[in-house]
């Protein structure tokens, strides 16, 4: 989440007009994330989030992120569906920019995750999974492993500066995915973001989650991949190995994880970590002037690559056994 696009009181007035949700009582930017425009909104009504859809988000596959949302909701995970205006429609236009109002999901996220929120966390998105299934709309992962190699033919320079040598053994890493990425593990939608501030708690239990702006159908397991990239190295760069047992402990608590998805991981955590390199390596220098934001350094995830590649988390793979 993040504030690229203002909104003055008058045209936040007649965006509102359309809703029954009474006049606005608070109004604020939310100044985190790098990909859209989001405001904390307070009606007479209750509480809401006004997203304006920027960057890498494309107008026409936002109906199947907001059909997504709409979906869990609906089956009881817990999401923040999108509200609907006098006419039905639940995608609008602010400055000539796609925006949507969707209700407010109380919960808090954790900067510091423990064990406890690890579990609670990997048995959430084991729920989410679970929760999108039957869901009609189907979308490519348009940053999945078969984007990587082009995304970074145009960034190689950028690498080098960052670190000398940096773009040969980027270049390698590609290769390997390339020869070995692992197919026929079981697929279906994926949050693909599953980050600690995507992701709420309450009384240390799972709460929601948010932020389905990069969901997509591919495999379950790169899911969780990402997610152990995200929630499983320590502030200094090392993995955390019990932190990784508590997320697939938690994850198995509601989805069995069989035994070639359990056997990919590794494989599937290195290239998770070469997608965020590369969309953060992107952002290094692409966040345009003005936005209340910081692009996230890339070489906090060049050092999980560097992990990934040498081995150190290999202790993380003997998971244990799934629960009775």
């Amino acid at each position: 989440m993040a504030v690229y696009t203002d909104i003055s009181d008058t045209e936040l007035e007649a965006f509102l007009a359309d809703y029954d949700l009474g006049a606005p009582t608070s109004f604020k930017g939310i100044a985190e994330g790098v990909e859209n425009s989001n405001f904390l909104l307070e009606t007479e009504a209750g509480r809401y989030v006004l997203t304006i859809y920027e960057r890498r988000v494309r107008a026409d596959q936002l109906p199947f992120f907001l059909g997504l949302m709409e979906w869990l909701a609906a089956r009881g995970f817990p999401s923040a569906p999108p509200i609907a205006d006098h006419e039905g429609r639940r995608l609008r236009s602010v400055r000539g920019k796609p925006a949507a109002l969707s209700a407010f999901l109380p919960g808090l996220a954790v900067r510091r995750p423990t064990l406890v929120h690890c579990r609670e966390a990997g048995e959430g998105l084991a729920w989410l999974h679970l929760a999108a299934r039957g869901f009609p709309g189907r979308r490519v992962n348009d940053l999945g492993w078969r984007a990587w190699a082009g995304l970074f033919a145009g960034l190689a320079t950028q690498a080098e500066a960052l670190k000398p040598g940096l773009a040969a053994t980027i270049e390698a890493d590609l290769a390997l995915f390339a020869r070995s990425w692992p197919a026929g593990l079981p697929e279906g939608i994926i949050h693909a973001d599953y980050f600690p501030d995507n992701v709420f708690f309450a009384d240390g239990r799972f709460a929601g989650a948010i932020d389905f702006y990069f969901a997509a159908w591919d495999t379950l397991a790169y899911d969780i991949a990402v997610a152990l990239n995200a929630w499983c190295f320590q502030a200094g760069g090392a993995f955390d190995v019990a932190a990784a047992g508590a997320f697939v402990e938690g994850y198995r608590r509601r989805r069995p994880l069989a035994a070639e998805e359990a056997a990919a991981l590794p494989l599937l955590a290195h290239g998770a970590a070469m997608r965020f390199f590369l969309t953060r390596l992107n952002d290094w220098t692409g966040a345009p002037p003005g936005a209340l934001v910081r692009p996230k350094d890339p070489l906090e995830y060049e050092r999980k690559l560097a992990a990934h590649r040498s081995g150190a988390a290999a202790g993380a793979w003997a998971l244990p056994e799934a629960p009775a």
